[in-house]
């Protein structure tokens, strides 16, 4: 990891995404447990396109128990799954993305349909993160109930000290998120809200699945997380999406300033970036 971005983080969280200098060529990677995962954190995704960052998206599982019998015309998991990554693919077009920047890892799952913490799969995504040698990951935070998203950040986690790569990872909060910090945010106004629910609204099936089960369509539960968030922020704008940071710092290419990271990060047991953090605090729900 180089200076620019082991200082990147550097001031008192959270941190405004808009304030930051956040240089071009900083390569960014979306670690996504299912589809629709990356359009959850759309805004800020846009924000880094718009700064000209090259981002690749992995799509960890295809989340095929995601899909209620029937929707359109699928009723195996074959046809779920290829279901779910036509929606995905979908949204990457409307998003502005091309085919090459979008890969279906398509990791093996259990019977239940979540992922298997398997050495094989493991060695998918250490493949995939040591070809792609990304300074951003961005991936759900593993404080989660959900299973695809705590093993995919085990894998990420165990993919990254093995290959001893260096980068900051962008742990963004989900509406199942239980707690986190706010360490960085992006915050947006309704134009962009707008937008960001026209890529979430790609993903029918999970549109009409939260229609069926809660009342409310999918767009509407993540900007509903994203109001809450932005309220918890106390910012001007209405809506932001939060990430906790994590920073990796490969030892045997540490420089001194690195090394120095590391010792912080040993102190505090959990690797973080070089901000004054604070301590985990529960999330303000409604």
């Amino acid at each position: 990891m180089g200076d620019d971005l082991a200082n990147l983080f550097c001031g008192c969280p959270p941190l405004s995404l808009r304030a930051l200098q956040i240089p071009p060529g900083l390569r960014l990677v979306v670690l996504a447990p299912h589809p629709d995962d990356f359009d959850a954190i759309g805004a800020s995704m846009r924000f880094f396109r718009d700064n000209g960052n090259r981002m690749d998206i992995a799509v960890v599982t295809s989340g095929a128990s995601g899909v209620e019998d029937g929707f359109g015309g699928a009723l195996t998991i074959g046809a779920k799954a290829a279901l779910r990554e036509i929606e995905q693919q979908a949204s990457c077009r409307l998003f502005g993305l091309s085919e090459s920047q979008l890969t279906f890892l398509r990791l093996a799952e259990d019977e239940s349909g979540h992922l298997v913490a398997s050495h094989t799969n493991l060695q998918c995504v250490r493949s995939y993160l040591a070809a792609q040698k990304p300074e951003l990951v961005f991936l759900p935070h593993w404080h989660d109930p959900n299973e695809g998203h705590r093993r995919t950040y085990g894998l990420f986690r165990q993919s990254v000290q093995e290959e001893k790569l260096s980068l900051v990872a962008c742990l963004n909060q989900d509406p199942k998120t239980v707690a986190m910090r706010h360490d960085l945010y992006f915050a947006f106004g309704p134009e962009t809200a707008a937008w960001k629910g026209e890529l979430l609204r790609t993903h029918q099936s999970q549109q009409q699945r939260n229609l069926n089960l809660r009342g409310h369509g999918f767009d509407e539960r993540i900007l509903r997380v994203n109001r809450h968030i932005a309220e918890a922020l106390g910012v001007n704008e209405l809506y932001a999406e939060a990430f906790e940071l994590e920073s990796y710092i490969a030892v045997n290419a540490a420089t001194p300033h690195q090394k120095s990271l590391n010792a912080e990060a040993a102190e505090k047991n959990h690797s973080k970036t070089k901000s004054s953090l604070r301590p985990q605090r529960p999330l303000l729900r409604k």
